[in-house]
């Protein structure tokens, strides 16, 4: 038996899964994570705790499933995109990583928007403050030493693959997530380095995602109970990875990740930059391959940020408020908790209740949050339109699509319908096994990464579709006229 494991180095977990050669899950952990906020608008990991929680969901597999582990001929890995992960001579972390929600460096990714037009093509979008290239900037300019300490920068899960293999290497998808990276040409841009005064050598090196990038360290194999010959293979960002899972590798496949954070993705044979529409074209985790993709940095998180407060289950929260559902909430939520990317690459965008009044209660506001992700997404749509990208319907993955009640306001939002797969919320753990796979086996791209069995397509329904519409409007108009304020409150207005 052939068996292949991925690993997700996600935000608020560590999954760890293992694929048997027919794709079923044989067994999976989770481990928690946790998010250190110790300024405004910082967003940081300590890398050490990715490991030990590595460590930790490999000892739970080891426990439970010892003959599958043993089995395991490849190792996938996947991972939140943009972090920084900034290492010393001895390949020691110099500071906390810095996230992909972490918006310290708004003025930095301002900078070079205006200094260097003619890169945001090139690098598939425009400078973003949770993009890799402006941290270091901010990092030059507030923590000079640490700047002047750096001999490689490594992305989350890249960080892992240091620990497992060795080897200082990413894959193309998410070295597209720096803005360091020549899409087209999927390779480093000296120009881009330059602007952040940094070179090639700095840079891990580049593979495909479905290539392999290593082979397991034997002290690593012996301490987890593997074989000495375990092939490491590039895998991918999370997103991209998702998409693996999903089997959306072809030309227009297209799907929601409802997760920590949302994208809406969609595969594109060629590399179709759009970076006045705030849309991100990179290379996809497969040779040959980019996507574009609007991506929302709060998502399923606003669920769990509303069931912390009112200290109540999610799954008891979404039961009680379906059987009370009858139509568009008359209340408004703003979904930015943790600022946004599209439409409004917005760090000082915050999540507001608009409409409370003393008859509001605890199921109206679970309503009003579902909606306000749904009201994102229809943001999101609408920039892929704007990029040229039509969508008559979508896949829907991550934790949030376990709710047919979220799917099914989400299809009456986007006016489209989406399709809800078996095991959906593995996504992007799982696309990390089959690059994995892929790495081992050399198999076609094609015959690997198919779409997992459909659950049920969601189609919109008429009547709400029309209700919805002015909502959506009037959620945008929502934005608009706080925006000032949310400038002003950071202190950062004019």
């Amino acid at each position: 038996m052939s068996n292949f494991l991925g690993i997700d180095i996600g935000t608020s977990a560590i999954k760890a899964l293992i694929v048997d050669e027919r794709q079923i899950v044989f067994a999976e952990a989770d481990v928690p994570l946790e998010v250190s906020r110790p300024r405004e608008l910082w967003s940081e990991q300590d890398p050490e705790a990715w490991w030990q929680a590595v460590q930790a969901a490999i000892e739970h597999l080891r426990t439970h499933a010892p003959s599958a582990l043993a089995d395991v001929q490849g190792i996938g890995l996947s991972g939140q995109m943009h972090g920084a992960v900034l290492l010393d001579d001895q390949d020691r972390p110099l500071r906390p990583a810095i996230l992909w929600n972490d918006g310290r460096s708004f003025q930095e990714a301002d900078e070079l928007k205006v200094r260097h037009p003619g890169l945001s093509r090139m690098m598939g979008v425009i400078p973003m403050p949770g993009f890799t290239a402006p941290k270091l900037l901010w990092l030059a300019r507030h923590e000079p030493e640490t700047f002047r300490a750096v001999r490689k920068v490594l992305l989350p899960k890249d960080y892992i693959r240091l620990k497992l293999t060795g080897s200082r290497t990413t894959d193309m998808s998410d070295a597209a997530g720096t803005w360091w990276l020549d899409e087209a040409a999927r390779a480093w841009s000296d120009e881009a380095l330059a602007a952040t005064g940094l070179e090639r050598s700095q840079m891990p090196d580049l593979v495909e995602g479905s290539s392999p990038s290593g082979v397991l360290r034997p002290e690593i194999a012996r301490q987890w109970g593997m074989r000495s010959n375990v092939v490491v293979a590039g895998g991918a960002g999370d997103a991209a990875a998702g998409a693996v899972g999903l089997g959306a590798v072809d030309n227009g496949s297209a799907f929601i990740s409802l997760g920590t954070s949302g994208q809406l993705f969609v595969t594109t044979r060629e590399f179709s930059p759009a970076p006045e529409a705030l849309v991100h074209s990179f290379c996809h985790a497969v040779p040959d391959r980019w996507f574009q993709m609007a991506a929302m940095l709060n998502a399923a998180s606003c669920l769990a940020w509303a069931a912390g407060l009112l200290k109540a289950d999610i799954a008891e929260l979404l039961r009680q408020t379906e059987a009370e559902y009858r139509k568009p909430s008359s209340l408004l939520f703003l979904p930015y908790l943790a600022g946004e990317r599209t439409p409004h690459n917005d760090p000082y965008a915050r999540g507001v209740f608009f409409g409370l009044s003393p008859e509001t209660r605890q199921t109206d506001l679970v309503q009003a949050v579902l909606e306000g992700v749904a009201f994102s997404f229809a943001d999101a749509k609408a920039c892929l339109a704007q990029a040229g990208t039509k969508l008559d319907g979508a896949g829907l993955i991550g934790g949030g699509s376990r709710s047919r009640f979220w799917t099914q306001i989400l299809a009456n939002v986007l006016n489209i319908p989406l399709l809800r797969y078996e095991g959906s919320e593995k996504g992007p753990a799982f696309g990390a096994a089959r690059l994995a796979r892929l790495a081992v086996t050399g198999e076609p791209i094609e015959t690997v990464c198919t779409a997992p069995a459909v659950i049920e397509t969601v189609e919109p329904q008429p009547s709400l579709v029309e209700a919805y519409a002015p909502r959506v409007e009037a959620f945008r108009n929502l934005y608009e006229a706080l925006k000032p304020e949310f400038r002003g409150a950071s202190g950062k207005g004019n």
